[in-house]
């Protein structure tokens, strides 16, 4: 019981808005045009960062479900070579790719047979519950500077 209970907490911070803004919410408030917009002083937009959190979230739930995973190249497969998207197209497929990798991550968490110490399916020693924080830790980590992007686009 205390394991269903410590997982549902989990999720509730995956989806954000425990201790940060959701990432959905901060979404909401950029358009594709302004996604692709450097700062002044700031080497990223909030695509490239929007574009690395997505693939980072993919990896770990690649690293606990897939039955093939390949270990991608750090740091270039972790982020885009271009500072926006390609197409209006392609900035809503990546939006819908984060919403549905972090669906599938819960589903996985959420199974009866899945326990939070269980090691992971290409892990050694890494629990469910700790690529489950790497997640929500890297997430809140980057919807700070989504955030402080916004701010700087004068969009929050």
């Amino acid at each position: 019981m205390a394991d269903q209970a410590l997982k549902e907490q989990l999720l509730k911070h995956l989806k954000g808005g425990e201790a940060f803004m959701p990432v959905s919410e901060l979404l909401e408030k950029i358009s594709f045009k302004k996604s692709g917009k450097r700062p002044v002083g700031l080497p990223y937009s909030f695509y490239e960062i929007f574009y690395h959190m997505v693939y980072a979230q993919k990896d770990i739930l690649s690293y606990c479900t897939a039955e093939d995973y390949k270990l991608p190249a750090w740091p270039r497969d972790y982020w885009p070579d271009t500072s926006s998207a390609v197409s209006k197209e392609s900035w809503e497929a990546l939006k819908n790719q984060f919403k549905e990798d972090q669906k599938q991550l819960a589903v996985f968490v959420e199974t009866v047979d899945t326990h939070l110490l269980d090691v992971v399916k290409h892990g050694k020693e890494q629990t469910v519950l700790r690529e489950l924080m790497l997640v929500i830790e890297h997430n809140a980590y980057h919807a700070g500077q989504l955030a402080i992007i916004l701010r700087l686009l004068g969009l929050l």
